[in-house]
């Protein structure tokens, strides 16, 4: 689980870090897009600052909906569940927010071979490792592993396309006690 709640951390911290530029300063961001040198309107100023607002409110909701901040009413309720620490919305989020990186970086890669700006590389680069990281949660952190408590592999697995020799030696051993 320290992989999921890594991601969800470093999905909210990269949210917010793109967010400083849009609340702090939209007139160096309408500046730095137009072609020509002018000043910013009032209505790029309100769409570039609710677009910093909204991307903050998707980060913070993405660390409290994967359960990596315990939301409970009191801290003596002993009916938490020790066995799964995410939070029933988990899932969903994790596969909301993997999207969200992915759709950003590619997004920043065709923009990238389009203009050649370094500027557009690092989103790229950033946003494809969140977005690998939150595919790999989705399929390897999320599930209820069924691990034996006698050899410690998982009971999932299956002998296709290979056969496993030493457990069917095992298991003919045990059937003819």
């Amino acid at each position: 689980m320290d992989v999921y709640y890594a991601y969800s951390y470093a999905a909210a911290g990269w949210m917010i870090l793109q967010s400083i530029p849009l609340l702090s300063s939209p007139t160096m961001i309408v500046t730095m897009l137009s072609p020509e040198v002018r000043e910013s309107t009032t209505l790029e100023v309100y769409f570039s600052r609710s677009l910093g607002f909204a991307i903050i409110a998707l980060g913070l909701l993405t660390v409290l909906l994967t359960g990596s901040i315990p939301l409970k009413s009191s801290f003596s309720d002993t009916s938490s569940h020790l066995e799964d620490p995410t939070a029933p919305y988990a899932l969903p989020a994790l596969v909301i927010t993997a999207g969200y990186h992915a759709l950003v970086s590619f997004y920043c890669y065709t923009m990238w071979n389009d203009t050649g700006n370094f500027g557009f590389g690092i989103p790229t680069i950033v946003g494809t490792m969140l977005a690998a990281s939150g595919v790999w949660c989705v399929l390897f952190a999320t599930s209820d592993g069924r691990i034996s408590r006698k050899t410690g592999a998982d009971k999932r697995t299956s002998g296709f396309p290979f056969k496993n020799v030493e457990a069917d030696k095992k298991r003919a051993g045990k059937k003819g006690l």
